[in-house]
């Protein structure tokens, strides 16, 4: 009777014992915790805010070390209305600039005045104002025409050193640095204009001298700071993305709680590159509204867009990629919802093969061997859906939503063949089967 009461008192003493040192191993976990997650963090805090300055380097060695990639880059710059626009006014202003009206008319061929006087006479107006509309219809033909999306193509080609020297401060050329502005210089057009003017009739064109005028591209009263931060930027070039995903990828290996790590870093760099998406849009209306009188704004508007294009891109590829990740950190975690969705994925694919095997479809072998490296499988498929983003020039956001599907529709099919081997039908089991 005695046995009872004190087997009780033994199995109570050696359950408290148990739950004090239960008790005192978790007192002494946290600290080794608290310190090993305090350092994850700031790993993936300082990956998740070099993001966007990695975004910004990359896009700088790409543009401006690469020369196709720049010319393709410019290229579309020429058929701009707003460049062209720009383009012509600033060179029409330089060719009138150099008229002496009554000099250039009364030196005009008698046989070239008739044709001189016709197209003067379409346009109206006072004479100045005919001879200035015409200057500008002449000027507009040049940079309408291929001659100059050619000159345009083929100097930015030649010059793209010199654009690399006068967007970090050295060097001179073509595009040249002046101050707080990048200007190009248009004594090429300028001399298609004045060929154009002789063979209209206006002969005395030609001995216009060189002229040598700038159209400015950029301007900024803090362009002598900001090319600083290019020239360290183009230094930086593509090590910098390496190093924010190596201190982020770190930083998910040091946590406690992985998938939590990766779900919080993949939508924390998502964040970042929609800072900075913003912060260019900011920029961009703080720019324009600065821009000097004399600076064509739409012109410098058309700039921008276009220079910055890749770099809005990458901000896009950026956010998707890390919606995507973290997303599939997600659905692949323990969670209840993630659970639900799981199985509804393989409810429904395991109905669609439930219908395939009344119809007559079988797997065959190809089920089993499915079935039993399935996991080796899986793998292989998410890794060729990595290379393939790595590999692919300039990605863009769609691109990952492609990769994505068409993944997610080889994971569907490996689901759907992925099929247990059937045991063999025993001699007994194979006569009571109907």
């Amino acid at each position: 009777m005695t046995d009872g009461p004190t087997s009780d008192a033994d199995d109570l003493r050696q359950l408290r014992a148990r739950v004090t040192a239960l008790e005192a191993a978790a007192s002494e976990r946290p600290p080794r915790h608290r310190a090993r997650s305090f350092l994850a963090a700031v790993l993936i805090v300082i990956g998740c805010v070099l993001a966007p300055l990695a975004m910004v380097s990359a896009w700088t060695a790409d543009v401006i070390g690469d020369t196709d990639r720049y010319v393709e880059t410019v290229a579309p710059l020429a058929s701009e209305p707003a460049v062209q626009a720009a383009a012509a006014t600033r060179a029409a202003d330089a060719v009138t600039d150099h008229l002496d009206l009554t000099r250039l008319l009364e030196g005009v061929a008698p046989k070239d005045r008739p044709r001189l006087e016709k197209a003067l006479g379409k346009l109206g107006g006072a004479l100045e104002g005919a001879v200035g509309s015409f200057v500008q219809k002449k000027s507009q033909e040049v940079v309408a025409s291929g001659t100059f999306q050619k000159f345009w193509t083929d100097a930015n080609r030649r010059i793209h050193q010199t654009v690399d020297k006068a967007l970090t401060g050295k060097g001179g050329g073509a595009v040249e640095l002046n101050q707080n502005s990048v200007s190009i210089d248009l004594a090429p057009v300028i001399e298609q204009v004045k060929k154009r003017l002789v063979d209209a009739g206006l002969t005395p064109a030609q001995k216009i001298p060189v002229i040598h005028t700038d159209l400015t591209v950029l301007k900024s009263d803090d362009i002598g700071r900001l090319k600083t931060y290019f020239r360290v930027l183009q230094l930086a070039g593509n090590w910098l993305p390496v190093i924010a995903v190596i201190l982020a990828a770190a930083g998910v290996l040091l946590s406690a709680r992985r998938r939590r790590a990766l779900v919080a870093t993949a939508l924390g760099f998502a964040v970042a590159a929609l800072v900075l998406g913003i912060a260019l849009t900011v920029f961009r209306v703080g720019y324009l509204d600065h821009l000097p009188a004399n600076v064509s704004q739409a012109a410098a508007e058309a700039v921008y867009d276009t220079l910055i294009r890749f770099l809005r891109t990458s901000v896009r590829v950026v956010i998707t990629l890390g919606v995507v990740i973290a997303l599939a950190a997600w659905l692949t975690g323990p969670g209840h919802h993630a659970t639900d969705v799981r199985r509804l994925w393989h409810a429904g694919i395991a109905a669609v093969r439930t219908t395939a095997d009344r119809l007559g479809l079988r797997t065959g072998p190809v089920g089993p061997f499915v079935h039993r490296y399935r996991r080796w499988i899986t793998w292989i498929l998410v890794a060729g859906a990595v290379v393939a983003f790595l590999l692919w020039t300039h990605p863009t956001g769609w691109v990952v939503v492609g990769l994505v599907l068409a993944l997610l529709f080889a994971l569907s099919i490996v689901d759907f063949l992925a099929e247990e081997e059937k045991p063999a039908m025993q001699p007994a089991q194979r006569l009571q089967s109907p």
